[in-house]
């Protein structure tokens, strides 16, 4: 805009031609920010709290609406025309069927000529040669008692040569070449790697196109094809998302320290109202929703609605606003306003009984299988999230479980993994006087399954409980291979009709207290028949049930069932 133009005829605004993306309009406010704490949280229960996401990795694992960028930076489908057009040159230039030939030719002459084998090896080499096959050449040259013999030497040509062979093959095989112009060996092993290089590319770029994400294109390979006005448009662009990102990750509870990102309070949070979100729209889906029934009566919740004052309500509760309405309405704007009994409103209330549980976390080396240890994980964070915002008086605690059990703050929950399997035998019999002061935890075997100790754990803490509805939630996938007798601890496998006595006595105590266990019954790779019917007969002793769910599914069962308790207590 001209400064000297006169007031009167200045346009309103400024006008402004877009030839690139605009750094400070950038996102559309109108898109939903993507979900940055998930992906994270993904990487931090598969790995550990100590495994850290770079801003790289990060980038890789969000996902974000791509119509967000449509009108920003170089064309995707400019780049990809470049690509396909570079590929499309020079497949109409050259043919394969005469390199092949070369390559052929060259192999078998060089092993005519070469030195040969003794008699012992005579009939393999020869074998090895008219089948042209790489390991049989490998495992001839392993066999030389001298590896700088003419014959080790001659062996590491021809396994070059059919190693180059087969590359060729493998370019005739997986591109269409239409051209006339033939190749030499060096040049068909050149263009290979280039067009490789053009389907990788091609490759990041539709995944660029369907994440909005340009960091992941690699730029350094992209620079061998694009010109340095469309890199820099490129660079630009990348720079400008993982600003965006960043900005993002800070706004969800994504601290930055030494490059990498950490989990805040905050971060949790979103966590567990993001996955309470998707269990709630699978369970309502499911017809077996959110739906617990409320109770009306002597309660400390007050609801919205309202009845008439009977004798015994407590005044406690009175709707103060409405009753002196009814006051009014009855005698008149006059004053002093007079109460009557009629005229009182009582706020109706919700019963609300406490419950108090403890989940037993199967932390063993089988739970490794499938991922199943993410799967209890992420339910821990689910009921931990319930819990704190829909029955924040409730009890909830949580034991892992391995040779041992322990228990386990909800901030230590994340950095749970399954224990590695330290022995390999097919039977295992070993026991270890834990009472002996020579004798400490870390040199004991971790990855058997201990369930009676860590019902005993969960017994005392439900003891300090002062609410008769005490549950056990116990996730596992079979049957215990560990248990202790006083200060002895037996580690068997496979299961022991002993450790199964020992768990049932542990199960029956629990009974005996009016605690309740029902066990979520994961897959594993070695679940029986035998692992089935002890999960019932430990559950049935307390009164108690079996679910067998998928690992994905665990979340959504055991909320259900908590939710489900909820309902039959009220």
């Amino acid at each position: 805009m001209n400064s000297n133009q006169p007031h009167g005829k200045r346009i309103g605004g400024v006008l402004q031609t877009y030839l690139k993306f605009d750094p400070q309009n950038f996102p559309s406010p109108t898109q939903p920010p993507p979900d940055l704490v998930s992906p994270l949280m993904d990487q931090f229960m598969a790995y550990g709290n100590s495994r850290e996401l770079t801003p790289e990795e990060l980038a890789k694992a969000i996902r974000i609406d791509p119509s967000q960028f449509k009108n920003f930076g170089p064309s995707l489908d400019m780049v990809q025309a470049m690509l396909e057009e570079r590929r499309r040159k020079i497949l109409e230039t050259y043919e394969t069927r005469t390199v092949q030939q070369k390559a052929r030719k060259r192999f078998h002459k060089s092993a005519k000529r070469g030195a040969q084998p003794d008699d012992r090896q005579r009939d393999v080499f020869r074998n090895a040669i008219q089948q042209e096959q790489l390991y049989e050449l490998e495992r001839l040259w392993y066999r030389q008692d001298n590896d700088q013999s003419e014959m080790a030497r001659q062996l590491v040509v021809l396994i070059e040569q059919l190693g180059e062979k087969y590359q060729i093959d493998e370019l005739a095989a997986k591109y269409t070449f239409t051209g006339q112009e033939s190749m030499t060996i060096p040049l068909a092993l050149q263009i290979k790697e280039e067009l490789d290089k053009i389907e990788d590319l091609l490759n990041q770029v539709e995944e660029a196109r369907d994440n909005a994400q340009i960091a992941i294109l690699d730029l350094d390979e992209l620079a061998e094809f694009m010109d340095q006005e469309t890199m820099q448009s490129l660079e630009e662009m990348q720079q400008s998302i993982e600003n965006y990102v960043r900005e993002m990750a800070e706004r969800q509870g994504l601290k930055k320290e030494n490059g990498s990102f950490q989990l805040t309070p905050q971060a949790y949070r979103i966590f567990q109202n993001k996955l309470l979100g998707r269990v709630f729209g699978e369970l309502q889906a499911s017809r077996s929703g959110r739906h617990s029934n409320q109770v009306s009566g002597e309660g400390a919740v007050e609801l919205e609605r309202t009845q008439p004052y009977e004798f015994g309500d407590s005044i406690t509760h009175m709707d103060i606003p409405q009753s002196f309405v009814n006051a009014m309405l009855r005698s008149g704007a006059q004053l002093p306003i007079t109460l009557k009994s009629e005229d009182i409103e009582i706020h109706q209330t919700r019963n609300n009984p406490k419950c108090a549980t403890v989940i037993l976390m199967d932390m063993s080396g089988s739970m490794r299988y499938d991922g199943q240890y993410i799967n209890v994980k992420r339910m821990a964070f689910a009921m931990e999230g319930l819990i704190r915002s829909e029955f924040p008086g409730d009890f909830l605690s949580f034991v892992e479980m391995y040779t041992f059990g322990k228990v386990r703050r909800q901030s230590e929950i994340i950095d749970l993994m399954p224990k590695p399997v330290t022995i390999n035998d097919p039977w295992v019999q070993l026991k270890v006087d834990m009472s002996d002061p020579n004798v400490s935890e870390h040199m004991v075997h971790h990855h058997f399954t201990n369930i009676q100790h860590s019902l005993r754990l969960a017994r005392q803490l439900l003891a300090n409980q002062s609410t008769p509805n005490r549950q056990v939630f116990l996730i596992t996938d079979g049957l215990p291979t560990a248990h202790f007798e006083d200060s002895m601890l037996y580690m068997i496998y496979p299961p022991h009709p002993r450790t199964e006595e020992m768990t049932m006595r542990e199960g029956m105590l629990c009974a005996k207290e009016g605690i309740t266990i029902n066990m979520f019954l994961v897959p594993s790779w070695s679940q029986s028949e035998e692992d089935i019917r002890f999960a019932y007969r430990l559950c049935e002793s307390t009164k108690g049930r079996v679910f067998f769910t998928a690992g994905k599914d665990l979340d959504r069962f055991v909320v259900w069932d908590y939710l489900t308790r909820k309902r039959e207590i009220l």
